[in-house]
């Protein structure tokens, strides 16, 4: 299991049975000093059952990033209750590390399969994960991220934004 994965599991696990939060190790691996927006998804059964993450970072580190986000995945995710205790042992994670979002000119520069994609119009702002299962168009990946954002469908004038992800399993 890669480290940003059992970090992950591990912060849920020790939340949900003592509602302690994990801290970082001292002194801390580098592969957690960087600091990128990330999503933390947690499924059950092969069913979503958690996904919470930030596009920018908002933790001085990855670690405290992963840690905040799979917490927030498992307990504060509105699409369901907070995960209890005795469904921990089936959970499956995914650690989505993202790169910064560029601004693009048009849908042509996105790819479903390659990029995530942010919308934007005014204080509205939706963000859909690449690779997901059933996003197979530009059109659908836009019609979901504008639905996300409260954006109407067919509303073309928003800002386009795309990001490439690293995901562990």
């Amino acid at each position: 299991m890669h480290v940003y994965v059992e970090t992950a599991k591990r912060a849920v696990e020790e939340y949900i049975l003592h509602r302690r939060v994990i801290t970082p190790p001292d002194p801390l691996p580098p592969e957690f000093s960087l600091k990128a927006g990330i999503f933390i998804c947690l499924k059950a059964q092969g069913e979503l059952r958690g996904c919470i993450g930030t596009f920018l970072p908002c933790e001085a580190n990855l670690f405290r990033e992963i840690v905040r986000n799979a917490i927030s995945a498992a307990t504060a995710d509105p699409r369901f209750l907070p995960v209890e205790a005795d469904e921990l042992e089936g959970l499956e994670y995914t650690v989505d590390i993202l790169s910064e979002p560029e601004r693009v000119e048009s849908a042509s520069d996105l790819d479903p399969k390659k990029y995530g994609v942010i919308v934007e119009k005014g204080r509205r702002k939706g963000l859909l994960l690449p690779d997901l299962e059933g996003v197979d168009t530009v059109e659908e990946q836009l019609r979901i991220t504008k639905m996300k954002a409260g954006i109407a469908p067919d509303d073309q004038d928003v800002q386009l934004f795309r990001f490439l992800v690293e995901r562990y399993h």
